[in-house]
């Protein structure tokens, strides 16, 4: 996630609207006083302090970095921000920023993940069956993204699900692990092993409204 997705404010879709309005083709680049590392064949190929952090519509996150940093890495300038430079994210075998290793794209120093435990009402049924109907969930407020419920598997009819093969990567949530119902593939998912930021949620599930019959008592969008 970053200022230019999901519902951003540099977002093609963005929540909010500035007053007076932007430039369609704003960048926002701002320091990034963290110690990213790229590791290249078992070794450290680039080591700083001194990253920048690019914000642009169109394009995912990315760090630039001053361009006698870079050594022999393959670069390309960023117009704005003269003396600095890309390096594409599949240039190195691993990034690390302050030891931990990142998978797909940067964290953004923006998104913040905040878990209430809450009483807003989750019903999930799948071919006629009801996988989960309780008031005790936790609802999970992500930057840029639409809340959403997640439930403890102790409310859930977890004998009617199997592990999938899916899986994807959140910078804020970790590894996630997906679950199939007899009929759906992929309808629920969780995440085993979150950051601390995420705990509250570490094995609850969630469900793909796209995948089952979900009614979930969420706040009301604007404009709805």
């Amino acid at each position: 996630m970053s200022l230019v997705a999901g519902r951003g404010p540099l977002s093609a879709d963005p929540a909010g609207r500035f007053s007076p309005a932007i430039p369609a083709d704003v960048v926002y680049v701002e320091p990034h006083p963290r110690r990213v590392q790229a590791v290249k064949d078992g070794r450290v190929v680039l080591d700083t302090e001194r990253a920048l952090m690019v914000h642009r519509r169109g394009r995912p996150l990315s760090y630039v970095f001053p361009v006698g940093e870079v050594g022999d890495l393959p670069a390309e300038p960023e117009p704005e921000a003269p003396g600095f430079v890309h390096v594409a994210w599949d240039a190195v075998d691993t990034w690390l920023e302050e030891g931990r290793e990142l998978v797909h794209y940067p964290p953004n120093p923006y998104h913040r993940v905040d878990c209430r435990p809450t009483k807003r009402r989750l019903r999930v049924t799948v071919a006629g069956t009801t996988l989960v109907d309780t008031d005790d969930t936790v609802i999970v407020f992500e930057t840029a993204l639409e809340p959403r419920l997640y439930v403890d598997p102790a409310h859930v009819r977890t004998e009617l699900l199997r592990p999938s093969r899916t899986s994807s990567y959140c910078n804020y949530k970790g590894f996630a692990t997906y679950w199939s119902a007899e009929a759906v593939d992929d309808v629920a998912w969780s995440y085993p092993d979150p950051p601390p930021e995420s705990l509250p949620i570490k094995g609850f599930l969630s469900f793909d409204a796209t995948r089952a019959d979900v009614v979930a008592e969420l706040p009301i969008s604007p404009g709805s």
